[in-house]
């Protein structure tokens, strides 16, 4: 009886370790599903390309994120952010492109790591609302600041 509930047991476990690792998002899903237009949030900001790209990059760095991956080129830039105590951590990009050259669409795409986690570091909503803050504080002329504002 006991060596059944350890079979049953080890079952479990490695179906789990299994659902884990198939759903884990990377970088490069990040990309596929943004250039397959099937997730992400766009929103028009009335700054310029280059004040959006330090715009972004700001943001994230709020957001905890890790390394930034700059493809400033192709109009992109990849992040990641790390396992917390709620969340396995994501996977992000926001992408940068001029409308004319006061405005800027600014479209971005966050995953989770884990696809089953409840929670995540960064939600597109929570970037747009940080990037709009952001964009208030360069039109007052002031520098935006290393912490994020609350």
């Amino acid at each position: 009886m006991k060596e059944c509930g350890f079979r049953i047991l080890t079952v479990l476990i490695f179906l789990l370790f299994v659902a884990l690792l198939n759903g884990c998002a990377t970088m490069n899903d990040v990309v596929r599903v943004k250039e397959a237009g099937t997730e992400g949030t766009t929103k028009v900001y009335p700054v310029t390309v280059d004040q959006a790209w330090e715009i972004s990059k700001t943001v994230f760095r709020w957001e905890g994120s890790d390394a930034i991956e700059e493809h400033r080129d192709q109009g992109y830039m990849l992040t990641s952010s790390g396992m917390n105590l709620v969340s396995w951590g994501a996977v992000m990009g926001a992408w940068i492109k001029p409308v004319d050259k006061d405005n800027t669409k600014v479209t971005v795409v966050t995953k989770r790591r884990i696809t089953i986690n409840i929670a995540t570091t960064l939600t597109e909503g929570t970037y747009h609302r940080r990037f709009a803050q952001a964009v208030e504080i360069i039109k007052k002329g002031q520098p935006l600041p290393r912490k994020r504002p609350d």
